[in-house]
């Protein structure tokens, strides 16, 4: 679904276009004998795609009231019919992934360490202490993600749960003047919600499914990820709830990523290692979630402080980035080079 981060919203709703370019709404399945009342239940539990239906195992269907097995297996068979989920040609994927949109995140020195920026179609987890620069680089994303394609851009809307209460319009309308765009636009275009518990948190990724198949959207920002599951799950005793939940939520996420093309972006909180290993570490700091957090990021990255308004930057984790660092720094109008 990468490509679809080069459409913009020329394209009639129902067109060749829109289909061979986005996700395919629910309501395409009526024409392949799926009663309307059907597609209707699918939407009520979260279904607003094809992918999304053909994605889900048969379990997740069966449990929505109204959807017997017999359904559940017409539907799974119809939506399949829709989505390719079979094996392709490795040249295939290769081309697929050429034309990938990556997003600029503001620094060219960050845009080379990332090959190009932010990866649309994937997770990319950043990870540091407290005034590191994760929530300065997730309002400049959000308004760079807005811009063309040519210039850095996903030509889309953002998305953007807060659960630390930290988000700041005067952020992106700074942003905005350095681009030249106009901040009201720029603000229209970046739908906010704040997460009040971690049950509410993967809430809001139902309500960005239905938002994401009526508008184009380039970027979604979870900031941060973690901090409501530190509080909501004490000790070790509510630990495996807490990782099934957080798998559960980091799924959804995946998800998001695969049917509508989004980067998804999400930042994460560090815990100081206290074991033996710490004791020969340089750096004894380490990301919350696990491994469950480890395995669903695609690129995780790794920020800590430098001199003055310098930060630094490590590719942690990457199926495809050589582990290497940049500096970039914190500006009055958001993510930049260092002018040293």
């Amino acid at each position: 679904m990468a490509k679809q981060g080069g459409r913009g919203d020329s394209a009639a709703p129902g067109t060749t276009e829109e289909e061979s370019c986005g996700p395919m709404p629910a309501i395409r399945l009526e024409q392949s004998g799926i009663s309307a009342n059907d597609v209707k239940k699918l939407e009520e539990a979260g279904f607003f795609t094809v992918e999304s239906i053909a994605f889900a195992p048969k379990k997740l269907l069966i449990a929505i009231k109204g959807i017997s097995e017999a359904k559940a297996d017409k539907i799974l068979v119809e939506a399949s019919k829709l989505v390719p989920m079979g094996f392709t040609t490795a040249t295939e994927y290769h081309l697929k992934r050429s034309e990938q949109i990556k997003i600029t995140t503001g620094s060219k020195e960050l845009d080379k360490l990332l090959e190009g920026g932010i990866e649309t179609g994937s997770i990319t987890e950043v990870f540091g202490e407290f005034r590191t620069g994760k929530t300065q680089i997730c309002h400049t994303l959000a308004v760079t993600c807005q811009l063309p394609v040519d210039l850095g851009g996903g030509e889309g809307k953002c998305l953007y749960v807060d659960t630390e209460g930290t988000f700041r319009p005067e952020r992106l309308l700074a942003v905005a003047e350095r681009y030249g765009l106009s901040g009201s636009d720029v603000l229209d275009n970046v739908a906010y919600a704040r997460a009040y518990n971690s049950d509410h948190q993967n809430q809001l990724l139902q309500q960005a499914s239905s938002m994401m198949v009526e508008s184009r959207y380039a970027l979604l920002v979870v900031d941060s990820a973690t901090s409501l599951y530190r509080t909501d799950y004490a000790g070790r005793g509510e630990l495996s709830a807490r990782q099934m939940h957080l798998a559960q939520f980091l799924r959804k996420l995946l998800r998001l990523a695969d049917e509508f093309g989004v980067a998804v972006i999400i930042t994460n909180q560090v815990v100081a290692q206290v074991d033996a290993a710490a004791m020969f570490s340089a750096d004894p700091k380490k990301p919350i979630g696990g491994n469950i957090m480890a395995h669903a990021s695609t690129t995780r990255l790794y920020l800590r402080k430098g001199r003055g308004e310098t930060r630094i930057c490590k590719i942690y984790d990457s199926p495809c980035l050589p582990e290497s660092e940049a500096v970039f720094a914190i500006l009055a109008e958001g993510i930049g080079d260092s002018k040293d």
